[in-house]
């Protein structure tokens, strides 16, 4: 396993800064290890929900987790208020960061991630490849 370690800056878009380091690192099979900091916007998608909310306020990261790759991302987040009040969701473009982003990423070299479209679900969903060279 490969770990990389990035810290995103003010206003920059947590989602967006992420689907470009996989595929300026050409990441096949990653996945959120940690990750804290602070956002001045969130933009979630909740549970069963067809569009996002977008939510106006200063946020705490408090976990990002899920899949990475240059074929697509799948993360959820969770974050809270200044009273502690946590949400959490499917992470969405439109979530900037406020003071910073600290991120730790694992790749594996054994995989590499797909998505593709599952008929049950009706999603683009995770395929996971084996390497065999």
């Amino acid at each position: 396993m490969k770990i990389f370690v990035i810290r995103l800056k003010p206003h920059d878009d947590l989602r967006q800064s992420l689907k470009n380091f996989v595929k300026q690192e050409d990441i096949k099979a990653g996945f959120i290890l940690s990750a804290i900091g602070s956002l001045e916007e969130a933009k979630i998608r909740f549970a069963n929900q067809a569009i996002s909310t977008v939510l106006t306020e200063k946020f705490e990261i408090i976990a990002l987790n899920g899949t990475i790759a240059t074929t697509g991302v799948h993360l959820h987040i969770a974050i809270s208020d200044q009273k502690g009040k946590t949400l959490g969701g499917h992470l969405d473009d439109g979530c900037i960061i406020y003071t910073t982003a600290e991120i730790v990423i694992g790749a594996s070299k054994e995989f590499s991630f797909n998505r593709t479209f599952d008929k049950q679900t009706g999603y683009q969903e995770l395929e996971i490849i084996p390497d065999h060279s």
